[in-house]
């Protein structure tokens, strides 16, 4: 992202038209877990108010994708869930994912807060996420801890040897 400077970088609600950019930030950061675009134009048709996107006069450099989702739950990856079920009680960050070229500016700090305040705008007690990629470090930072769920082992798996389901309380 040359050009605009990453300070020109702004999260706005995600478009049907970000979604390519979408899956180029999503294979660039996860190429062990590819997810295909339909999951993520399933998950912005689905709830739109938790698809954000990071961008700028060069385009989209990060997206955040989350959805209200039932406690100690996670959907399976890159899978259809066709609804969002009725017994969502907590938060689920199904994903939030920066280019390179941005990371480090404390974007990825803004999205959480702002996440972590409309889940709270919308009644849910708790956030939940699979850490993956070495990332529970960064999610610890931001209160969330490891849930041991053994109901969730064969859906973790799938996500890599080290993906680790967390959560956090909200006040």
């Amino acid at each position: 992202m040359q050009g605009t400077g990453l300070s020109a970088m702004n999260w706005r609600a995600m478009t049907p038209a970000d979604l390519p950019a979408v899956s180029t930030i999503a294979a660039e950061v996860h190429p062990d877990f590819p997810e295909d675009e339909a999951v993520f134009a399933e998950r912005l048709r689905l709830y739109p108010a938790g698809c954000h996107v990071l961008a700028g006069g060069d385009g989209v450099a990060a997206y955040a994708i989350s959805h209200p989702w039932p406690a100690l739950s996670c959907p399976p990856l890159n899978a259809l869930v066709d609804a969002l079920p009725a017994d969502a009680t907590s938060y689920y960050i199904h994903d939030v994912a920066l280019s390179r070229a941005v990371r480090g500016a404390g974007h990825a700090s803004a999205i959480v807060a702002a996440l972590a305040g409309h889940a709270r705008s919308i009644g849910c007690a708790a956030m939940s996420l699979v850490a993956v990629n070495g990332s529970a470090g960064f999610w610890s930072r931001h209160g969330f801890t490891q849930a041991k769920a053994p109901s969730l082992a064969t859906k973790l798996a799938s996500y890599g040897d080290d993906a680790l389901f967390m959560t956090r309380a909200l006040a």
